[in-house]
This record gives C-alpha cells, sequence and structure tokens, in this order.
C-alpha cells in the first residue's frame, strides 16, 4: 500500500495534473475557485472532512484523494453517479473491470441519450465502480429560477448548519438544490425505464440490495442519495484525482485481493470509450498524458437543464410529487400517540426487526423500501411512513454520531418518497396482502397494519443479511 501512496505523490507532481484538478475547482488557483471545500483522504476509512481549497497542495504531496463539495459558490452543480454493486463480493468491480463496465453499458447507453434528447452535456467521468455526469446551472439562471420554484413549500426540513466555518447554505442554493433533487428522480426512473429491459443484472435507484445470482448479490445503482442529504454534507470526486476508494473498503475487499489492485485514478472520458477508460485509470503515465490535452471545467447546461425540468414539470411524477406532499407529518409533540403506537406483532419478522433494531437495519434502503411497499399497501400515505422512519432515527438507539452532519427528517422523508414514488408510477411491483377491511381508508394507520399477512415479504428478504 505504501507503493500506491508513493505512485499518487509522483502522479501529483505533474503541473497538469494539478492545473485539471483545480479547474475542476473553479478556478485556476486557490484564490479564484468557487467550490466551497475540499475533503483529502488516505488508505484509511473516508472522513470525508472539510478543509481549504488552499490545502490543496499539500493534501496532493501526501498522495491522497480528492473530493469537491457540490457547494459551489456560483452554480448549482448537478451530479448522477451510476455504480456497479456487488453485497456479496466487493472486489468484483476491481478484479473483473472489463465484466462490470459491460454490464452497465445499456444504462450508459440510456442515460447518453436521454441527456442529449434534452440537450445536456456534462462532463463524463470514469471511476473505479462506474459512471460520473456532472454539469452545472449558474445561479442566475432561468433554470436555477425554476429550480428553485419546484421546491415551493416542500423546502427542505430538518437541515442542519452548513460547513465549513458554520457557514449556512444560502436559502435560494438549498432550495434550488431540493428541486433538483426531485428532477434527479425523475431522470433516474426514465432511465431505469430505458434500461433495464437491455441489462442482464437489476437496476435499482440508490443501493438497494437485491436477490441473489451466480456472482452474489450483484446490481447497478443510479445513486441520488446525494439529494436526500443538506447539499453542505455532500461531495463528489475530483476528476485526475487518485481513487483509493478499494483501500478505504479493505474489509470488505479482503485482504487476500487488495495487493491485487494498482493505482487508480478517476478520469474523464472526454470521447475515449469506457473501455479504453479504464485501461487509462490504472496507468497514472497515460492519465498523466489525458490531463495534457483534456478540459475539467464543469460545462454549463442552462438550456438542457430547462428542457429537463420543463419534462418533468409535465410528467406523472410531477403530479405524485404534489400529492406526496400533500399532506402532513404528525408533529414531534404527537407520536407518543401516533407513530410510537404502532402496533409489531402482526408485522411480517422483516419489518418488526426493522422498526425495532432500526441501528443499522433502517439505514439500509432496502428496509425503508420494504416498509414503504408494505405500508403504503395498506392504506398508509407516504408522507406518514416517512414520519415514522424518522420518529426512529431521532430517537436515542445508539447512533453516535451518525446524524451530526446529516438531517434524519430529509434521510427518511427523501428515500421514501423514491420508493413510494416507484410503486405508484408501476416500477416496483405492490406486495401481496390480505385484503384492508371496506372502512379502511376511515381507520387509523395503527389499526390498518393488523390487516396484514406475512406471504409474500419473508420470500422478498431471503437473501438478505440481517
Amino acid at each position: 500500500m505504501n507503493d500506491i501512496t508513493k505512485t499518487l505523490q509522483d502522479y501529483y507532481r505533474n503541473p497538469s495534473v494539478r492545473s485539471r484538478i483545480m479547474e475542476f475547482l473553479g478556478g485556476d488557483s486557490p484564490d479564484t475557485t468557487t467550490c466551497e471545500y475540499i475533503t483529502a483522504d488516505g488508505m484509511c476509512h473516508p472522513r470525508r472532512q472539510p478543509v481549504s481549497v488552499r490545502e490543496l497542495s499539500s493534501k496532493l504531496d501526501d498522495g491522497l484523494d480528492i473530493c469537491r463539495s457540490l457547494w459551489d459558490r456560483e452554480s448549482l452543480i448537478a451530479h448522477l453517479d451510476v455504480e456497479y454493486v456487488n453485497f456479496d463480493f466487493a472486489a468484483e468491480a476491481y478484479l473483473d473491470p472489463t465484466r462490470i463496465f459491460e454490464l452497465q453499458e445499456p444504462v450508459a447507453r440510456a442515460i447518453e441519450s436521454l441527456l442529449r434528447h434534452f440537450g445536456i452535456h456534462p462532463l463524463h467521468v470514469l471511476s473505479g465502480r462506474g459512471h460520473h455526469y456532472i454539469w452545472s446551472v449558474p445561479r442566475n439562471s432561468e433554470a436555477f429560477a425554476q429550480l428553485v420554484c419546484l421546491s415551493g413549500e416542500k423546502s427542505p426540513i430538518g437541515a442542519t448548519p452548513g460547513r465549513p466555518d458554520a457557514k449556512t447554505v444560502p436559502a435560494a442554493l438549498s432550495k434550488a438544490f431540493f428541486g433538483l433533487g426531485l428532477v434527479m428522480e425523475f431522470l433516474a426512473q426514465e432511465i431505469k425505464k430505458l434500461a433495464s429491459p437491455e441489462c442482464l443484472i437489476p437496476i435499482e435507484l440508490t443501493a438497494v440490495e437485491v436477490g441473489p445470482s451466480v456472482r452474489g448479490r450483484e446490481m447497478i445503482s443510479l445513486d441520488i442519495s446525494e439529494y436526500g442529504d443538506p447539499l453542505s454534507t455532500r461531495t463528489t470526486r475530483v476528476p485526475f484525482s487518485g481513487y483509493l476508494k478499494p483501500w478505504q473498503q479493505i474489509h470488505a475487499m479482503g485482504t487476500e485481493n487488495i495487493h491485487r489492485f494498482g493505482a487508480l485514478v478517476f478520469v474523464p472520458l472526454c470521447g475515449m470509450t469506457a473501455r479504453e477508460g479504464m485501461l487509462v485509470m490504472r496507468d497514472t503515465g497515460c492519465a498523466t498524458d489525458l490531463a495534457e490535452r483534456v478540459c475539467t471545467g464543469i460545462p454549463n447546461q442552462t438550456t438542457g437543464t430547462l428542457n429537463l425540468v420543463g419534462a418533468y414539470s409535465g410528467s406523472p411524477l410531477k403530479t405524485f410529487h404534489d400529492w406526496f406532499y400533500s399532506e402532513d407529518q404528525d408533529p414531534v409533540e404527537s407520536w407518543p400517540a401516533t407513530y410510537d403506537r404502532t402496533p409489531l406483532d402482526s408485522l411480517p419478522a422483516h419489518a418488526r426487526e426493522a422498526l425495532i433494531r432500526p441501528n443499522d437495519l433502517l439505514l439500509r434502503p432496502y428496509y425503508m423500501r420494504l416498509l414503504t411497499r408494505l405500508l403504503m399497501a395498506l392504506d398508509w400515505h407516504p408522507r406518514h411512513i416517512a414520519g415514522l422512519i424518522r420518529s426512529k432515527f431521532e430517537r436515542d438507539y445508539g447512533w453516535g454520531d451518525q446524524w451530526v452532519n446529516y438531517s434524519p427528517a430529509m434521510r427518511s422523508e427523501f428515500y421514501t418518497r423514491i420508493f413510494s414514488s416507484q410503486l405508484a408510477t408501476g416500477h416496483l411491483p405492490a406486495p401481496r396482502i390480505s385484503s384492508p377491511p371496506q372502512s379502511s381508508r376511515e381507520i387509523g394507520r395503527s389499526e390498518i397494519l393488523a390487516t396484514l399477512s406475512p406471504e409474500g415479504f419473508d420470500r422478498d428478504v431471503q437473501g438478505v443479511a440481517a
């Protein structure tokens, strides 16, 4: 592992590499960049602690991997992350990269086709596990204003103070980020619909555990999870940065595998195929040559974003979102008489366990989706499902510092919304349950739970680790 650090230290000495990294940060020097902060981590578990851009040079000297804040002082940054995930054999992505990028080809084609349709031409970057698509929307643009309007009265709840130095994200930028999350949910659903018939493994919005296949529980994540957290907390990896994720997850990779991985670099494709990019990212000499002839500035895609907002605004998903936010969650002071009274005895074992032991089960998207499917089938409004999950997140279940920089309210609402919207639009099958009473819409949520039949749910969770 010391050899990897030394390789990156030597690689970072190239002026072109440093220039391309600085360019992605929004300027040509630390004093002119527009990103609010960077993070820099080594081979240990990443802390993602924000530091000033002025520390970039020393962090590169140390051979660290670099991320930049999505929080930008001039623009809203749009980011779509696509990753291969294997819940049983995490090293698969690095031991057989040709296969995992071939599996993602239908998804990459669908994304590029849809973005071209809307007139969006993003910066396309390749990571060790997948693709990143990044573009910007200036804060003085019409597209930005429309994203703010989409937020409306749905503005983010439970937002935490900004970082670093206790700075707070401007209200309009926070609202636009929330509106962008609604639009990116629409885009992700369209990608999934277009790519799924050609894809050999499941495609999910975020990393949701799936059933087993020949090579374990593998899937492709359209990872829009960043839109479920405050903007101040989220980052994206910087092109031409070293990619140390395998070493940061060494326990998942397996010590017997980690020595087989060489140095990796996060590279922009810039006209290359994924296969060509996969080779360049494994050769710091080729990556250095690429840095001398490409641009890493985040492209302004105002017009295309306006087109995307327009498509979302006329979609069934927009109608669903309006309905989702038409209901208010029960206020915190009423939880002892509402969410806390949800009976557990009639629940299927896995759903019951998630509510009894939310740390860490409810942190896993699978269990939030399970509860969403279950309770929607029993006539719960999804905003109240989010309220139930939030009530667990905000109680003392030994969370430690889990919620120091994140928002339980935003997280629970985001995941419930994306899963309930897929149910409503037919992207998720409804579970099998016994018929509720004729007057189910007039019965309290706690009473409806008694109609649950566990058939189907336990089958769904077969193969999911406890």
